[in-house]
């Protein structure tokens, strides 16, 4: 389907269609197609942002060409992603399934750390109702782990949010094993929505083993190491204000010229199976993990149907050993987030 490159014609989009797998997410009854998008990027992180409209279109686009689940949260913006989210999805609200998070308190509409207080986790779910014109939402997260306040106590506030109506299934983001095992025993978690791709593949180690344990789905974000995977960011590529891998040292000048050794191995399996470089990196996850959704986030339509025919490649079992061996063997330079931000995971 290299035609995805160059902008699909109504036909491969039906091919395409006819083509798309479900995945489940859990246990609980959550079932999406194996490509989601995550749409932080149209308002939140990577500047500059798209116009409304074009962010509305490419939404449109996406329902069109097969994809039910969409990504935001509260704190994108902070609260702008769910007003363009919900605007986007409300003619189409009962094709698709909508996931957002809470876990942040404000001050005069600014982030000031993580809460996740029964309190504010009620006042998070209320706004992002309103914003997403919707009466539940699909799946609702916990955005990042409060150490002040117990995971049983959170989990126990969604349980009653799901007897409500007011969600349907329970997420958390970030969190390690321990803390998906506390949560779990509370409220069954549908899924686990942390950052995975072939350059970040630290829950390899003790999360994705309590996942699989556990019959819980993951939900990678950055499956493109936030565009570096492309192949279209070299050293010489300077980001805009606002744009978060300013800060990232993954994303240093050092760090992207000693990484494109990632990059020449998976160039060498775009060429073998005649794709991007993004769709190897999309397949690749889709292939390793049956329990992984991945979303990745784009603000251009032409990234956006790139991406989606990351499903229509298959690797053979040796391939992707091949693959997983070899991307093992670089040694990646630079952290994933500057060390405030990663200290505000639950990892």
């Amino acid at each position: 389907m290299n035609q995805i490159i160059n902008g699909l014609n109504e036909f491969t989009i039906l091919v395409y269609l006819q083509q798309v797998k479900k995945r489940k997410l859990g246990t609980q009854g959550l079932e999406v197609n194996e490509i989601g998008l995550g749409c932080m990027g149209m308002s939140f992180s990577y500047a500059p942002f798209p116009h409304k409209a074009d962010s509305i279109a490419l939404i449109h686009r996406a329902i069109d060409m097969g994809v039910d689940f969409f990504d935001t949260a509260e704190i994108y913006g902070p609260h702008t992603n769910e007003d363009l989210v919900g605007e986007a999805l409300a003619p189409y609200r009962e094709k698709v399934k909508i996931a957002t998070k809470f876990g942040f308190k404000y001050i005069d509409d600014k982030p000031a750390g993580v809460d996740s207080h029964p309190d504010n986790i009620r006042r998070a779910v209320e706004g992002s109702l309103k914003r997403l014109k919707t009466d539940t939402i699909d799946l609702l997260y916990q955005h990042r782990v409060d150490p002040n306040i117990p995971i049983e106590d959170v989990a126990g506030t969604v349980k009653d949010l799901i007897k409500e109506g007011k969600a349907r299934y329970f997420g958390l983001s970030e969190a390690g094993a321990h803390t998906i095992k506390k949560a779990n025993a509370v409220l069954p978690v549908s899924a686990l929505q942390s950052e995975y791709s072939l350059w970040y593949r630290k829950h390899e180690h003790d999360i994705i083993p309590a996942l699989m344990e556990l019959g819980i789905g993951f939900v990678p974000f950055s499956p493109l190491g936030k565009g570096y995977l492309t192949g279209t960011i070299d050293e010489n590529r300077k980001f805009e204000p606002g744009d978060i891998r300013n800060i990232v040292p993954r994303f240093t000048e050092e760090a992207r010229v000693a990484n494109r050794a990632l990059l020449h191995i998976i160039e060498s399996f775009a060429q073998m199976k005649n794709a991007t470089k993004a769709q190897i990196a999309l397949a690749w996850v889709l292939a390793s993990l049956s329990i992984a959704v991945p979303i990745p986030g784009t603000t251009k339509i032409h990234r956006l149907e790139e991406n989606l025919g990351a499903a229509d490649i298959s690797f053979t079992k040796d391939e992707l050993n091949e693959l997983t061996l070899a991307s093992e063997q670089i040694n990646i330079l630079g952290e994933r987030y500057p060390e405030h931000l990663e200290r505000s995971t639950g990892l």
